[in-house]
């Protein structure tokens, strides 16, 4: 029978953090790094918790170059070919280059749909030199989800397994009973997802990560806020609410690391020059890079050989005003969690939710004067 749940639910819009007496005189002395400890994997990683979403436009090799200088985790995306010579080096190469091994902040992808077999074989290989596999669906409440979960847990029982997407704590905590260290969380948030419009499913993501994170932590999990945030102090909330990790797609979309068409546009501007004795408008050239949702009907047919007649698209392609290299993204994502901290009196990154109070608002931004 039908049932309504009427208890408030917010987004990172509709909360801002209260402010509190700290013991931090500088931005400089917030620690934005944590050490992780995981369920079931073994290691532990020291890092600031940004992940790239495993998106074919921003989980790039070159993406994964420049994040793990700041210690922040790239998720490949899942159409990398890992039987090609240069790719496959490119792993070894990376795990030579850093200073902890098992390529600490690179993962690999994969969906139910992939070859099985060939992912067991990649991960069985002793020279691959990765051990941290993300398995990524749109819909994590699937049964063959929990069971491909229990399938490579019992394989490899040594491996960093990352899966979603859900939005409640029962399914979080059903995800790593089954043997997932991470839970991504998160069913339409993201910029160029349409699932909420096209089916009605999903959660206002603070209301989401708060709920999972509550669910994992008791069971000694933990969680991925995937989709959602716009902005550096959106990440910092996903923080306060519990997230251990926050994963970005259209944040570090549009710069020179991620994939996607480089589109050049000739706009008129309101200025005026003479020009033969008349006034005209000033042109201006303004650069872009496409950045596509996964389920998208342009992702579909890129990646999946076409749309199959049961699917709708679920995503929308959008053009972002191009950023120069992620490393300003990064840099300014960065910076706005430490003057999160030091607002709060967080000291440490893991200390952000112990520091937390959210205020309930009806808007976070003055734009009387519009948009900066």
């Amino acid at each position: 029978m039908t049932q309504i749940r009427d208890s408030i639910e917010l987004d990172f819009c509709d909360v801002l953090f209260r402010p509190k007496r700290t013991t931090l005189n500088s931005r400089s002395e917030a620690n934005v790094t944590r050490r992780y400890k995981f369920k079931y994997y073994p290691q532990n990683i020291i890092s600031c918790g940004i992940m790239a979403a495993n998106m074919a436009t921003t989980g790039t090799l070159a993406m994964n170059d420049v994040l793990q200088k700041y210690q922040a985790i790239t998720c490949l995306h899942k159409h990398y070919d890992f039987s090609d010579a240069e790719n496959y080096r490119y792993i070894a190469r990376n795990y030579d280059k850093q200073e902890s091994a098992h390529n600490s902040y690179t993962f690999i992808s994969t969906g139910l749909r992939d070859d099985k077999e060939h992912l067991f074989k990649l991960l069985s290989d002793k020279n691959f030199k990765i051990d941290k596999l993300c398995i990524d669906i749109a819909n994590g409440y699937i049964p063959k989800l929990a069971d491909f979960v229990k399938e490579v847990r019992n394989k490899f029982p040594e491996l960093l397994i990352m899966v979603g997407n859900i939005v409640t704590g029962d399914m979080t905590q059903d995800l790593i009973l089954s043997g997932a260290d991470i839970v991504k969380v998160g069913i339409g948030p993201g910029s160029v997802c349409t699932t909420r419009k096209l089916t009605g499913v999903g959660r206002p993501q603070l209301s989401a990560i708060l709920e999972c994170a509550d669910a994992a932590h008791g069971v000694n999990g933990s969680i991925c806020a995937d989709g959602g945030c716009t902005c550096a102090g959106d990440v910092a909330k996903a923080f306060g609410a519990g997230a251990d990790f926050v994963m970005l797609g259209g944040m570090l979309a549009g710069t020179d690391e991620s994939a996607g068409e480089m589109i050049e546009r000739i706009t008129q501007t309101d200025e005026r020059i003479e020009e033969d004795g008349e006034m005209v408008p000033v042109l201006k050239k303004e650069i872009f890079k496409q950045f596509y949702g996964m389920s998208s009907k342009l992702a579909q047919e890129k990646h999946f050989g076409g749309m199959a007649c049961y699917r709708a698209s679920e995503g929308k392609v959008v053009e972002i005003p191009y950023k120069g290299s992620v490393e300003n993204v990064i840099q300014e994502i960065l910076g706005g969690i430490r003057s999160t901290m030091t607002y709060i009196g967080a000291r440490d990154l893991k200390n952000i939710p112990k520091c937390t109070t959210f205020y309930r608002v009806n808007r976070q931004l003055n734009e009387i004067f519009g948009k900066s």
